[in-house]
This record gives C-alpha cells, sequence and structure tokens, in this order.
C-alpha cells in the first residue's frame, strides 16, 4: 500500500467540521495547556452545542440519532475550552447516558443495542467526569468477562470468547475500571497476564499495534497502550525506544503523522503523539509550538476542525457522493478513486472515512460502489476477509467498526460488500448475518435497526435486503407490504408512519423494489423528487426544508433521477442510516 495519494489530496473536499477531529484538536491543545490559543472558543462550543439532541443526549451531525461516542466527545471538548467560551446546552446528558445502560453492567452505544467496550468506556467517563455519577456496581463483573484467553482484553464479553484482543480494548476498559472506582478496588483481571500480552504488542523499533499479528506500528496503538500501562501503574518494556519512536514521527512541518511511510500530519496523530508522550513523562515543551500552530491550520468556516488543513481534507463518503452523481470529469474520477484506494490503515483491509481513522464498513460500501477496486481482485478478497474475520460480531452482525456493536444498517452494508467482493460465498458468516437480522425482527416481516428496537421502513428494507444476501428466505411480499404502509400519497416514503417523506426512506424504497422484482410508479416518485429539488439543483432530505443536505443528499437525488431517466440506471446498493 502506498500512501503518497494522500499528500495533495484529488479527493473532494466538504468544507466541514468534523466532531472527532475537533475532540482531539481541543484535548490536545488542553493536555499542552494551549486553549487560550484558540480564535474563537466561543464558536467551537456553538459547534459542539449544536449537536445535541432534545433527549439530551448529542449526535455525530446535527439531527442523528444520539449516540455514547459523539455525547463524550461534545462534553469533554466543551469542559477543556476556556470557561468563559462554554455554551449553554439543553437538558443534561446523564439521563440520555443511563438509558444506555444494560442490566449486565455494561453500556451501549445507543439504547437497544448490545453492550461493548467502546460505549462503556465513553459512558462511565461521562457520568464521571461530566456528571460526578457513580457507574453501577455491575460494571466491575462486566469488565472482569473482558479477559480473553491470551490475557488481553476484548470488546465484549462475548468477543473474549474467541480471544479477539485489542489494544483499544484495554485501554477502554482499564480506564473505565480507574474512572469508576479511582484505581482504588480490586482489579477485576488477572494483572500480570494483561500487563504481559500489552508489553509483547511492542515492537523491536519501539512502536505498539493493536493486536497480535499486526505487522505496522502506528501511534494510536502506542497512545492506547502506554494510556493502559500508565493507568495499570506500569510502563512499557522499552520506555526509551517508545519515545525515540514517537519522535521519530515529528515531520519537519512541526507535527506527526501516524505511522512510518505515511506522509500526512493530521489532528489524531498530533493527539496520539501528545497523549504518549505525557503518559510516558516524556518532554513536550520543543513540541508544543509546532503541534499548536499545526492544529490550529486545520479550523474549518464553522469554527470546528477537520483532519487536515481544511482545503485538502478529503472523506470518503463526499468523493464517492460526487463519484456516484457523475459529477466529477473522467480524470478527476480516475484520481479520486485512487486517491479512495489510498484511504486503508496499514493492519485493516476496510476503507476509512478520513485517511488515519478506522475503517468504517458504511464507508466501505460506497467507496465501491462508486468504483474502488473494481479491477484490483486482490484487494476486493482482502476487504471480503476483512469483514468475514475481523470485524463480524458474535451475533452475526457488524457495528460500524471493530468493536461496536452490530445493528442493521451496517449488517446490511456488509451483506451488500460481500455480495460485491464474493465474499458472501463463506456460508457461515453468511449465516450469521441472517441470524442477526432475525433477531431484530419485531413482527413478521419488520425489522429494528436493533434487537427490541422499533420497526421502521429502512431497518425492515436493509433487514430484508441483507436476507436476500444471505439466502435466507426473503419474501418480496414482505417488501411490498412494507413499501404500501408507508407510501406517501404526495409522493415518497416515510421511515415511520406515512405522513412525512424524506429522500433517504425513498431511495431504499426504490432500491429495495428493484431488488425484489416490485414495481413502483415513476410518477410518484418524481413528484416527490421535485418537492426535495432545491434552487441550485441540489436536493433536500426531506420536504419540510429548503436547505440543500449536501453531497450526500444531493448523490442519493442524483441517482432517483438517473432510475427515471431512458437509460433507468440501477441504483447502487446502498446503507447510511
Amino acid at each position: 500500500m502506498t500512501y503518497q495519494a494522500l499528500l495533495s489530496s484529488s479527493g473532494v473536499v466538504s468544507g466541514e467540521s468534523d466532531l472527532w477531529c475537533t475532540y482531539a484538536a481541543v484535548r490536545t491543545l488542553a493536555w499542552l495547556g494551549r486553549t487560550g490559543d484558540l480564535p474563537s472558543p466561543e464558536g467551537v462550543a456553538a459547534y459542539l452545542a449544536s449537536r445535541q439532541n432534545a433527549d439530551g443526549g448529542f449526535a455525530w451531525s446535527a439531527g442523528m440519532t444520539s449516540d455514547a461516542w459523539a455525547t463524550y466527545y461534545c462534553t469533554q471538548a466543551m469542559a477543556d475550552l476556556p470557561a468563559g467560551s462554554r455554551a449553554a446546552t439543553g437538558r443534561p446528558s446523564s439521563a440520555w447516558v443511563w438509558s444506555t445502560a444494560h442490566a449486565d453492567g455494561g453500556f451501549a452505544m445507543t439504547p437497544g443495542q448490545a453492550s461493548d467496550v467502546w460505549a462503556t468506556y465513553y459512558a462511565v467517563r461521562t457520568l464521571a467526569e461530566i456528571h460526578g455519577e457513580r457507574p453501577p456496581p455491575a460494571l466491575s463483573d462486566w469488565l472482569a468477562a473482558l479477559q480473553a484467553e491470551d490475557g488481553g482484553l476484548a470488546w465484549s464479553p462475548a468477543h473474549a470468547k474467541s480471544g479477539a484482543s485489542d489494544v483499544r480494548a484495554c485501554y477502554y476498559a482499564v480506564t473505565a475500571w480507574s474512572t469508576a472506582t479511582g484505581g482504588a478496588e480490586p482489579l477485576p483481571w488477572d494483572r500480570e497476564r494483561l500487563t504481559g500480552w500489552l508489553r509483547r504488542r511492542q515492537s523491536a523499533a519501539g512502536g505498539f499495534t493493536f493486536q497480535a499479528g499486526d505487522a505496522t506500528d502506528c501511534l494510536w496503538a502506542t497512545f492506547r497502550a502506554t494510556s493502559a500501562l500508565a493507568r495499570l501503574g506500569e510502563a512499557p518494556r522499552d520506555p526509551a525506544g517508545c519515545v525515540a519512536w514517537i519522535r521519530a514521527r515529528l515531520g519537519p512541518g512541526g507535527s506527526f503523522t501516524r505511522w512510518p511511510g505515511y506522509p500526512v500530519p493530521d489532528v489524531w496523530a498530533a493527539f496520539c503523539a501528545v497523549g504518549a508522550l505525557r503518559e510516558l513523562g516524556a518532554g513536550l515543551g520543543d513540541l508544543a509550538d509546532g503541534v499548536v500552530a499545526t492544529l490550529l491550520s486545520f479550523r474549518t468556516g464553522q469554527a470546528g476542525f477537520t483532519y487536515r488543513a481544511p482545503d485538502v481534507a478529503s472523506d470518503v463518503l463526499t468523493t464517492s457522493a460526487h463519484l456516484l452523481a457523475g459529477r466529477l470529469p473522467d480524470g478527476g474520477a480516475r484520481d479520486a478513486l485512487r486517491w479512495t484506494e489510498s484511504c486503508m490503515l496499514p493492519n485493516e483491509n476496510g476503507i476509512m472515512y478520513m485517511p488515519g481513522r478506522g475503517s468504517e464498513v458504511r464507508c466501505t460500501l460506497w467507496a465501491l460502489s462508486a468504483g474502488a477496486f473494481e479491477d484490483d481482485a486482490t484487494a476486493r478478497t482482502e476487504i471480503a476477509h476483512w469483514l468475514a474475520g475481523a470485524i463480524q460480531n458474535p451475533d452475526g452482525g457488524f457495528g460500524y467498526w471493530e468493536g461496536r456493536a452490530s445493528d442493521m444498517v451496517s449488517t446490511c452494508a456488509a451483506a451488500e460488500i460481500l455480495h460485491l467482493t464474493g465474499g458472501d460465498a463463506v456460508p457461515a458468516r453468511m449465516r450469521g448475518i441472517a441470524g442477526y437480522a432475525a433477531s431484530c425482527e419485531t413482527a413478521p416481516g419488520r425489522y429494528a435497526n436493533v434487537p427490541g428496537g422499533r420497526d421502521t421502513l429502512r431497518a425492515t428494507l436493509q433487514g430484508l435486503r441483507a436476507l436476500r444476501r444471505a439466502a435466507a428466505g426473503a419474501d418480496s411480499a414482505r417488501v411490498r407490504d412494507a413499501l404500501d404502509r408507508h407510501r406517501v400519497r404526495g409522493g415518497g416514503y416515510a421511515n415511520e408512519g406515512n405522513r412525512v417523506p424524506d429522500l433517504l426512506s425513498t431511495y431504499e424504497a426504490v432500491l429495495a423494489a428493484d431488488a425484489f422484482g416490485l414495481g413502483w410508479d415513476p410518477g410518484h416518485l418524481t413528484r416527490f423528487l421535485d418537492s426535495v429539488r432545491t434552487a441550485d439543483a441540489g436536493f433536500a432530505w426531506t420536504p419540510l426544508t429548503s436547505a440543500g443536505g449536501g453531497p450526500l443528499a444531493d448523490c442519493l437525488g442524483r441517482r432517483l433521477e438517473m432510475r427515471l431517466s431512458p437509460a433507468q440506471d440501477a441504483l447502487p446498493p446502498l446503507a447510511l442510516s
């Protein structure tokens, strides 16, 4: 894998701030004692506050469903800002966080999902550090069940049974225990086996990997490993070698890159390098000015941050959306595809939303649908192996990324990817997908996004599409029933009920109808598209707003127009929410 295509981005830039980037930038500035260098801390606070929903939780983007990940990042970043600049928020988030608690002692990313260590870490730190509340006593037993046979810690108790230890899981679990108990209660794991497993992840070069068998050290793994060891009162096998390896990632511009051979300094590299050096007790004085200057150059017009200079901060979803909508000239499309194909971590074979962060299932589907790796059978096989091996959860489903609890959106996306890459030839994997889909069935032919949730049109159609790919007897009559229930008389389809149509549900409706060989009314679709078309020839998410929905909405609207055209272009099998 070469990453040179990422140096001067040939992907498409959205210009938007990103929540994870904003949190990482603010937290790094706080560690350096430099939040006072922010030109507009009030603007950052307003950006973060705009992610809060009426339920008290926060979302990755305004208008999306609350989750523990976004709630942690927003509340922590706001707490790091100078006191006079913190924006007023709505109702306290603690009640929403408690709604994600499980009887088993862990926490879920959203209410109703299975508990996992990502979400448990976010929830425990939000409750304890932001609200001063104590997590439930059952947390200790849940954390104890994360230790795998090899001594490391896994994403969930079910993952631990298969031995899926990961440095990140170790950090999240150890930090959740440390935060909940102040480090004063008995450690719920075998200390010697856990510290031994963590220390074995350090290579002779000095950096760390996430898992046994990974070939490339990276800063993210190094930060998480050193942090976990520090909370255990331990140190790496070779602390001096670790410091030297981290400092070797320092570029001429004054900040860090994620791993050897990767050329782009980004916000996560700065966050991980500064965080790891702090844990190791290494000096930061000679680094601070360069890191701060680099971070401040990542600010966007919305006052938040992206992962690198905004004029070259492309992302896979925006780039794929432009490719799928045919908005790039031939030469630009080829360059954009090559850029997209470079968006992989060295130890993962999925595609990232932004270069340098973890591989994500939905982004991989969008990229493949846009033509990535179309002529590279080896890469497509590796993607199938990544899905079928590393990230399929014990319940058979898939989450957004490795270790996240399963949901229907990601599981449907995974089924479509396996079909595109030939990975659906692995019967055991497809049986797992069918089993997870069945667990989300609320009534015959009706599905929720997670077990025990409410059925919706999109979750139902995604479940039926996943079952179809798994050759598990999905019935076209069930699709017709769902479409009839959610058809809006004036045009389009609604995700809940049949009154307010939206673009994403309408796209899923036409896609499912085509997949199951069902007819649909072109006039009905045309009326809907007319109702969401904006003055600049883009598309809104619903007829209730005149504001454009951005590149993803424009892509879905344009693909529906292409489906209505004389060429009747097929809809790509996309999934988003």
